[in-house]
């Protein structure tokens, strides 16, 4: 089967071809994917996260297809300003004088927040994380290779877009959403110019800055990703993937950068892929304290992490995935029912463990996420054969095999680990316990009405009784 891929700079699936044949371990072909990691002044939010559960699911992927798979996600510690373009204060610095800490602990903290996320979402650690601030003296020379098409400003060192053969191909328009972000800078001989290197302000000392010969200060955003990915992957390396918001200028920078590093037409990446916002048409993906919303806020209402996985996973990378916390809700139960499933197909499969067939949902599943990552199509036929009919062996197999693309651990989470307890919860289990043992007796004393009486003062404490369930009750989304 081919794997196909959406590639947004020719706007047309593709078939994977690695540039890298033979390189991988045991002598396998090597697929090398870049991943826009994120700026590391704040916690996620639960949107940024879509991005990382998307790469995941790509390297997944490709793992799935044969392929030895380098991943690198970097970690952005300097040169982010408040704005995408070049304009704003640099968000690092920001963050540190709000916070009234150094930029160093603000880095480490935030990153230590991100890689926690990474792992209660099982999204699979990358080859390297490579961090920004260890490549400043590459960021220089790279810089200094591609300076003849610079120009200098009060501001640092600018690139010239004009350079470059079709710049912003990648992005829609120029009239479009892409150029309207950019804020104008005195001096600039064409709108979508931007800086590689950001002269610090005469009298302005940053807490991250470095010597230059465009003077004292720190690199640009964009310049990062082009020599991580250069230095780690190489030129060209497979894929690149990041938000659908970095199509329209942090990528096109890049691949501007790039061309003219290496007086070529080649982009850098052969392949970039993109996956698109995750939107809040209700208005409530924000607290009412003005929290954004984070993983932590899922977990602190009841919602175990893979519940939001199982959500990303049921939208197309490429489709807009809409936030209701009712359909959080739906994924969370969706996820108990699967992982239920599973917990008794693995209790046949240790008392029938071989089978000799395997089941043809393996290889649909295969298809479908071969096919541009239809994760949705591949849960379909995951559910399919987890509750389907024949040898438990090969069903169990079966479900392990699809669920390595899909990483939601139903082989090993339980729906114990799935409780989660909502951190304002005002109930404790031992009453819910006791509450529940008059319920069962009740019921059998077909007491109806005290039944459902129960179960009503139950419900009002944020307490789901769930009848039928071998777990006896489970908190209940109430936000």
């Amino acid at each position: 089967m081919t794997l196909k891929l959406y590639n947004s700079l020719t706007r047309s699936l593709e078939p994977f071809a690695p540039i890298h044949k033979g390189t991988g371990k045991d002598g396998k072909d090597e697929a090398r994917v870049y991943t826009c990691g994120p700026t590391v002044y704040a916690y996620q939010h639960i949107g940024n996260m879509r991005a990382f559960i998307f790469a995941d699911t790509l390297g997944r992927t490709l793992r799935w297809n044969g392929y030895d798979l380098t991943h690198i996600i970097n970690i952005t510690d300097v040169g982010h300003l408040t704005s995408d373009a070049d304009a704003g204060e640099d968000k690092m610095e920001k963050a540190a004088a709000a916070q009234a800490k150094s930029i160093w602990d603000i880095a480490a903290h935030y990153t230590q927040a991100f890689r926690r996320d990474v792992r209660r979402l099982n999204i699979t650690e990358p080859a390297e994380w490579t961090v920004a601030t260890d490549y400043v003296p590459q960021m220089i020379e790279f810089a200094k290779a591609i300076e003849k098409d610079c120009y200098r400003l009060d501001g640092g060192l600018y690139f010239d877009v004009s350079r470059v053969p079709d710049y912003g191909s990648l992005a829609r328009a120029a009239t479009d959403d892409g150029e309207s972000r950019i804020d104008p800078v005195s001096g600039k001989r064409n709108p979508q110019d931007f800086a590689i290197w950001r002269a610090s302000p005469p009298g302005e000392q940053r807490q991250m800055e470095w010597d230059s010969p465009w003077g004292r200060g720190a690199p640009g955003w964009h310049l990062e990703c082009s020599v991580m990915s250069h230095a780690r992957l190489g030129h060209p390396f497979d894929i690149h993937t990041g938000g659908i918001d970095h199509r329209e200028i942090h990528h096109p920078n890049e691949i501007a950068q790039n061309q003219a590093y290496c007086a070529c037409s080649d982009p850098g990446a052969r392949i970039w892929m993109h996956n698109n916002f995750l939107v809040d048409r209700g208005g409530k993906m924000s607290k009412s304290t003005g929290q954004f919303l984070t993983l932590q806020v899922l977990v602190d209402a009841g919602v175990h992490p893979l519940a939001y996985r199982l959500m990303c996973l049921q939208a197309h990378y490429r489709s807009e995935l809409e936030f209701t916390w009712e359909s959080l809700g739906a994924a969370l139960t969706r996820l108990k029912r699967l992982v239920g499933t599973v917990e008794k197909l693995r209790e046949r499969f240790d008392a029938e463990p071989r089978g000799s067939l395997e089941t043809p949902e393996v290889d649909e599943a295969k298809a479908a996420v071969g096919d541009d990552l239809n994760t949705a199509r591949a849960l379909v036929l995951l559910e399919q054969v987890a509750g389907g009919k024949g040898h438990a062996g090969d069903r169990f197999t079966a479900v392990r095999k699809i669920d390595r693309a899909l990483g939601l651990r139903l082989a090993m989470v339980t729906r114990e680990e799935l409780r989660l307890r909502p951190a304002n919860a005002a109930i404790d289990e031992a009453v819910i316990e006791a509450r529940l043992a008059e319920r069962r007796e009740a019921r059998a004393a077909k007491d109806f009405a005290r039944s459902d009486a129960i179960r009503d003062e139950l419900a009002a404490s944020g307490v789901e009784v769930m009848d039928g369930d071998a777990l006896g009750w489970d908190w209940r989304l109430d936000l």
